[in-house]
């Protein structure tokens, strides 16, 4: 039998390596929180990977990432084409701001992708002289992740939030009182003991910006100052947005291949400066530094892309209409397993160009394509199969 002495022992000996245990674990998560994370042989600083997400709005970027990117986007409102509208009463609100030294009201913006809305909220902050923190809804999995961030922002702070409407409930109610009171509201202890403190956070600037309007709660909708909708953009803005794309990048575009390009490029600029460095590249090969109308031609038929900015999947979508559901109706779920894509992709980003190009409509019993898409794709209007006759005496059951 062991003596009282060693089982003393024994029982001191485990309780060292707890101890040992618990002093790692708090070591691990101290090192963490300085911004060292030390993980096996794995080594890396965790501060830099935060601070990647943090921008000193009124100093030049000097990362080394995508430098071409950032040289497109614009850095002050004076270089940023199109949507006069929005420029000319944010310039106002920012100006305000500025004069009075406070925070700009919280910016609501809206639109389909690839308009702007992540690079005018890049502009606010510079145009502010304010830092400029930005993430997005998916990225905020609890309160606490919302907590961390607006606990080290700096006082007129532009804090930019994508696809805000895929906010979780819980972190949207956090949110309502950091917009209105400054202040965090956060649960200590459990059960009987529980209780709320608030936390004061600096004055800042929220940006929320979505492409889904509707999936807005109103009481978060209600808390922004500034409502801003983003509009397509015409061709004559398009066009001249890529001879600025295509001066920074080092080549000469001509008029009417810059024209041409517009009228294929969705009213977007996302997609008219990525057409424009598939331009470049083509016109580069073939040993010129200027994109021509011809270039231009060759180029969106080697990509697929025809006179009106569609691309295969487009027609892809219109076709399948055509021949499996007889020119429709037919509904979202069905005619997005038929085409192999999913129906949010369907909906959001296909759909809205074929019914502004008039040729897909949405009915209540699905989507029907339009005459205008027969003549489009070159196909008879006859294939589109007529209603049959109903029998002698039958009525309507609408």
């Amino acid at each position: 039998m062991d003596t009282a002495g060693e089982a003393c022992v024994r029982i001191d000996f485990a309780g060292c390596l707890h101890l040992c245990f618990a002093c790692a674990i708090l070591c691990f998560i101290m090192e963490a929180k300085d911004g060292l994370v030390i993980f096996g042989d794995v080594t890396r600083d965790a501060r830099s990977t935060v601070q990647s997400h943090l921008t000193r709005a009124d100093v030049p970027d000097s990362t080394d990432g995508d430098v071409q990117e950032g040289k497109i986007r614009p850095q002050f409102l004076s270089d940023f084409l199109g949507q006069s509208a929005i420029k000319e009463n944010l310039s106002v609100f920012i100006h305000a701001a500025r004069a009075r030294k406070e925070p700009l009201d919280h910016l609501f913006l809206m639109g389909p992708p690839g308009l702007g809305k992540t690079t005018l909220a890049e502009i606010t902050a510079r145009e502010l002289g304010s830092d400029f923190k930005v993430t997005s809804a998916p990225a905020l999995d609890k309160p606490k992740d919302l907590a961390g961030i607006l606990s080290t922002i700096t006082e007129r702070t532009v804090f930019f939030i994508d696809e805000i409407h895929r906010l979780k409930p819980a972190i949207e109610e956090m949110l309502y009182i950091a917009m209105e009171d400054y202040e965090l509201d956060w649960v200590i202890g459990q059960g009987a003991a529980a209780r709320t403190v608030r936390i004061p956070i600096p004055p800042f600037t929220l940006v929320g910006a979505t492409t889904k309007t509707e999936m807005v709660s109103p009481p978060l909708r209600s808390r922004f100052g500034i409502n801003l909708k983003f509009n397509y953009y015409t061709n004559e803005e398009l066009s001249r947005i890529m001879k600025r794309t295509a001066g920074i990048l080092g080549v000469d575009i001509a008029d009417d291949a810059a024209l041409l390009l517009s009228q294929c490029s969705r009213g977007t600029p996302r997609v008219a400066n990525r057409l424009v460095r598939r331009m470049r590249d083509f016109a580069q090969v073939g040993g010129s530094m200027l994109i021509t109308r011809d270039i231009v031609q060759s180029g969106l038929k080697r990509l697929g892309i025809d006179e009106l900015g569609l691309e295969k999947a487009d027609r892809d979508i219109l076709l399948s209409i055509i021949q499996k559901f007889s020119g429709g109706p037919v509904g979202a779920d069905t005619l997005a397993i038929s085409v192999g894509e999913s129906m949010d992709t369907l909906m959001d980003y296909y759909e809205p160009y074929l019914i502004q190009q008039g040729l897909l409509q949405r009915t209540p019993r699905g989507r029907i394509v339009t005459p205008a898409a027969y003549e489009h794709l070159g196909l008879p209007s006859l294939l589109r199969a007529a209603p049959p006759e109903r029998e002698a005496g039958q009525g309507s059951l609408f």
